[in-house]
């Protein structure tokens, strides 16, 4: 019986009972009036047909014996019958019965007109509220369908009608915010288009110029082999900027699925390195590794191995020549934490709060080869894990990026 916490529902319910009662009442009290009328013309007409009998020189004594007898033995009947009053006579040929049969009548049809026309009353009043307040759903919801979701459906109570409204009023919600996705879905595509027509304006201008310049100078071998170099090393940024916006790309549709296992973090690390360590000689720098050899991480190795090896070359871009670089790894009761810090030039202040931000690049990194997405990978690797990326890091005293993951009971 939800209806009945409906507060309309359950006032029309309450006007019912009242007009129920009221009914009850008035045909008690019609009842009462009616028996005493009864009673009246009962007497009436007792004393008309004693009048008479004493007219006629009847004894009283054989009136009073006549009034109080019990029952008709059948001769009265006869007598009746012959004068013409049967059960077939109607009301209106009986003097005494056609006045109460009158009133009688018409109390019960002003009686039941009155009933009538307020139990119409009450129901068409109940009907203009509810089509009041089925008029106003009904504009809030146009609005709904308009993208208006500042109006809200009328909620007051919890019968069946508020908790429609509560459904409608969710699925409105509903689509608000995939409205709001799609909005910043293509706000962002939108972006990320801008940022890699950018990206790629650079590297396509100097392939255009590299060509030119080859194909204007076919006799020059060193011109050839220095421009050709210069070539490849723009089409290898061409194509780390479009594996790592396909991999961020993926991410964020969802359509990766993370296959958590045991990882061996000194191994995951050491393969995540494995290709850095030459370039990190050849530039005079260090990756050391420390920390329990047989301590292990649930997560997906292989992408695991991919931020790992992002946040470390962020760290070599950004370490002058005998600089080192630092992995080490911690358990906790609650936590696995693994550490990647460096003792370069460390990050400004103002740029700390934005260095996760993709294609974001500091005007104090522009001399730095890079597209800004590896930071950005790495930390949607990590938050598509359940774990969290920071960092921590003052100017001039390098920067450690801590990846945190809960342990798992």
């Amino acid at each position: 019986m939800s209806f009945w916490r409906e507060k309309q529902s359950r006032h029309f319910c309450y006007s019912l009972i009242l007009l129920a009662l009221l009914w009850h009442g008035w045909s008690w009290l019609f009842g009462i009036v009616q028996t005493q009328t009864a009673q009246e013309m009962l007497l009436s007409r007792d004393s008309a047909v004693a009048g008479a009998l004493l007219k006629q020189g009847v004894p009283p004594e054989v009136i009073a014996s006549a009034m109080a007898a019990p029952q008709d033995d059948g001769q009265g009947k006869n007598l009746l019958r012959q004068l013409g009053y049967t059960e077939q006579t109607a009301f209106y040929d009986l003097p005494a019965l056609s006045g109460f049969t009158a009133a009688t009548f018409q109390w019960v049809f002003l009686g039941a007109f009155v009933f009538m026309i307020l139990l119409l009353a009450l129901g068409w009043f109940f009907l203009i509220r509810r089509e009041r307040l089925y008029r106003q759903a009904l504009k809030v919801i146009g609005g709904f369908g308009e993208g208006d979701f500042t109006a809200h459906l009328p909620r007051s109570a919890e019968g069946t009608l508020s908790q429609l409204f509560a459904a409608v009023e969710n699925l409105a919600s509903a689509l608000q915010a995939k409205g709001e996705t799609e909005h910043k879905t293509r706000d962002f595509l939108k972006n990320t288009i801008s940022d890699i027509s950018h990206q790629l304006k650079t590297p396509l201008a100097a392939l255009t110029v590299y060509n030119e310049i080859i194909l204007a100078e076919p006799d020059n071998p060193a011109l050839i082999t220095e421009f050709s170099r210069k070539t490849t090393a723009a089409l290898q940024r061409m194509e780390q900027l479009i594996q790592a916006l396909l991999k961020i790309t993926r991410l964020d549709a969802g359509s990766i699925t993370f296959a958590k296992t045991p990882q061996r973090i000194a191994e995951m690390a050491a393969q995540a390195i494995g290709e850095l360590r030459v370039r990190a000689a050849r530039e005079g720098k260090s990756i050391i590794i420390s920390g329990e050899l047989e301590e292990e991480l649930n997560c997906d190795g292989q992408w695991t191995r991919e931020a790992v090896g992002n946040i470390v070359k962020n760290a070599l871009d950004h370490t002058t020549s005998g600089g080192h670089i630092r992995i080490s790894w911690e358990r906790s009761p609650a936590m696995v934490r693994i550490s990647i810090a460096d003792d370069g030039k460390g990050i400004a202040p103002e740029d700390i709060h934005h260095i996760f931000k993709r294609f974001y690049r500091s005007r104090h990194s522009q001399n730095i080869p890079g597209v800004g997405l590896g930071l950005a990978l790495a930390q949607a690797i990590i938050e598509g894990q359940g774990g969290m990326l920071s960092v921590q890091s003052a100017p001039n005293a390098g920067a450690t990026f801590t990846l945190s993951f809960l342990t798992e009971l």
